[in-house]
């Protein structure tokens, strides 16, 4: 077993042996402080409800505001206060090795439509934020996915042939300008990156200028389709003409995306460069361990933002030891003198890496979905708005069918039973794992977690560090698989559907709508 595994021993917090690291924060969030939307009455009607506060939810709320339609976005948190504040916030069309696979699956019209509607987000995001005047830091950079494997060459040129073909600006580089060990790269010239929170911290403000409304603390539990809509949350009923969910991982089952999508995380370190040599001035990506760079000019001079240590979510690891190894690459390769933040991104994969954005089901006619951006739901999530925006004022647009959530091959049937056979090995292993678990929870070391069973009931229990004992309920409220302790992040995560929760059992990210039960 890896230093990073975890068997079935008690899971420490990490408090301690942390190598330096700051507690965990994203500095998109840090950096950009927000109006507190909540409090607010929610209105009895409107023409769309927009679920989600995020990239997807707030371009989708934007546009259709400018075009006249009363909007409501409720957020459970705080407006780009979640996943789309937890990113590397790069906003390229270069999506790893993406466009050599998606032409042989899909043909090389799919491939080429994808690109037009990712590069056309980027650009849709200059202008806005130009003409907006919103000082979110977009600027052009060149984008870079390299090996260090002789091997992979060939899979880079036919990349540079695909994307050319898809009509994007790319080519072959052999040297890209990183202290990581790189024979070559597929080189994408004019992507970007921004500061996400404040993108979108501007867009909410230009919502509410346009009429629209944006409520934060109010969590949505369902949707009623029948008639006119209405969507049940924890602060009352709203009725609404269309219903956008776009909360990431969709909150409702009836279009079975928890059986549809895959569920991972990685982590992110960010800090100051040693010296201004080492400033860096493109963005990176290591096609084989997936290492991630980007640049930050902060307000104190250059850093750089890291992203590493890929893991499904709910996976029974040591968190933190992942963390301390993702700074250490961090010091070597980045030249990231002392580390100031870090988070972690929740990322959603569809069974072909393309996302689903569109009919929520089959028959649905004004419920509305946005997911499965995998690690790229900057440009992404702004294509979806878009597409959800001609989709509910009856536009036509050319990338209906390619985004399609109701999509479906014979290669992506035999991916779903795979991905859905790892959900159902956690389910059994889990609730066997937690049955003979038979800790004593008085003698539960502080800063310690564990599940174990009491009685019939799975039970998940965490000692803090001041000795306080939290007992809840082990079972995701979701669908019922069993949590495991994040001890980076002091969260219970569901390995099945991704749900998280705190310590208390509150809800973090769904699809669970209901907390875990305090005992």
């Amino acid at each position: 077993m890896s230093g990073s595994e975890i068997g079935d021993e008690q899971i420490t917090s990490g408090n301690t042996d942390t190598a330096g690291l700051p507690a965990p924060r994203s500095l998109w969030v840090e950096t950009a402080p927000a109006p507190d939307r909540r409090g607010r009455a929610l209105p009895t009607e409107v023409e769309v409800a927009v679920l989600g506060a995020g990239i997807a939810g707030l371009t989708t709320a934007f546009l259709l505001a400018r075009a006249g339609r009363s909007v409501l976005v409720l957020e459970a948190g705080e407006v780009a206060g979640g996943v789309s504040g937890h990113t590397s916030a790069k906003l390229s069309a270069q999506h790893g090795l993406k466009y050599h696979s998606l032409t042989e699956r899909k043909g090389a019209a799919a491939a080429a439509l994808y690109a037009r509607t990712q590069s056309a987000a980027i650009d849709w995001v200059e202008r806005t934020a130009t003409e907006l005047e919103i000082a979110c830091g977009f600027s052009r950079r060149d984008s870079f996915v390299h090996t260090g494997s002789r091997e992979q060459l060939d899979q880079l040129r036919k990349e540079v042939d695909a994307a050319c073909a898809a009509g994007l600006p790319a080519s072959f580089a052999d040297d890209i300008g990183l202290a990581v060990p790189s024979v070559g790269a597929v080189r994408f010239t004019g992507q970007a990156q921004f500061h996400p929170r404040r993108w979108l911290l501007g867009l909410a403000e230009e919502v509410e200028r346009a009429g629209g409304m944006i409520v934060e603390g109010v969590r949505a539990q369902g949707v009623d389709e029948r008639g006119v809509q209405q969507v049940r949350t924890t602060h009352g009923t709203v009725r609404a003409r269309d219903v956008v969910v776009a909360t990431h991982y969709p909150i409702l089952d009836r279009g079975l995306f928890f059986a549809r999508l895959e569920p991972t995380r990685d982590l992110v370190v960010s800090g100051p460069v040693k010296s201004e040599k080492d400033r860096i001035s493109g963005m990176y990506l290591d096609s084989a361990t997936k290492h991630s760079v980007r640049g930050y000019e902060s307000e104190t001079g250059p850093m750089a933002i890291v992203l590493g240590e890929h893991y499904r979510t709910g996976e029974r690891i040591d968190v933190e030891a992942r963390y301390r190894a993702l700074a250490a690459w961090a010091r070597e390769h980045a030249a990231v003198r002392t580390v100031t933040h870090r988070w972690s991104a929740h990322d959603m994969s569809t069974v072909d890496s393309v996302p689903y954005v569109g009919g929520y089901h089959p028959t649905a006619k004004h419920l509305w979905v946005a997911t499965g951006f995998g690690q790229w739901g900057m440009s992404g999530g702004t294509a979806a708005g878009h597409l959800l925006c001609d989709l509910i004022l009856g536009n036509e647009n050319a990338s209906a069918a390619l985004y399609d959530p109701n999509r479906m091959d014979a290669r992506g049937a035999v991916e779903l039973a795979k991905a859905n056979g790892k959900v159902g090995k956690h389910f059994v292993g889990d609730h066997l794992r937690a049955a003979v678990d038979r800790t004593d929870l008085d003698d539960l070391p502080a800063g310690t977690a564990t599940v174990t069973t009491s009685g019939v009931r799975p039970v998940a229990a965490y000692r803090d560090d001041e000795g306080t004992l939290h007992k809840v309920g082990a079972n995701c409220t979701h669908l019922g698989c069993v949590v495991a302790f994040n001890n980076a992040e002091k969260t219970w995560d569901c390995p099945c559907h991704a749900s998280r929760f705190g310590v208390d059992g509150s809800v973090i990210h769904g699809p669970a709508t209901r907390p875990l039960p305090r005992l």
